[in-house]
């Protein structure tokens, strides 16, 4: 797996990689991960066709997403203890 690019973002890191002919994009908040992969050949243009896809309308949601999630595990958490 090898790192094709990096997007900048203030309330997560974005990353996306190139791995079996598919683009995995990999968003990071701590030490939460969320990770999508797609076929290279589902995306015209390559990863510029990535970039695309990472709109704000879909970087709000995976943020949201993080939040969900961090209260799943803080919940958890609190029953092991």
């Amino acid at each position: 797996m090898r790192i094709i690019a990096e997007l900048p973002h203030p309330d997560c890191k974005i990353s996306i990689f190139a791995m079996n002919q598919k683009f995995i994009i990999k968003f990071e908040q701590g030490t939460l991960e969320q990770s999508f992969k797609i076929a290279e050949t589902d995306i015209v243009g390559g990863v510029n066709g990535v970039f695309e896809i990472l709109d704000e309308q879909f970087i709000g949601s995976v943020i949201s997403q993080f939040a969900s999630m961090r209260q799943s595990f803080i919940e958890a958490y609190n029953r092991y203890n």
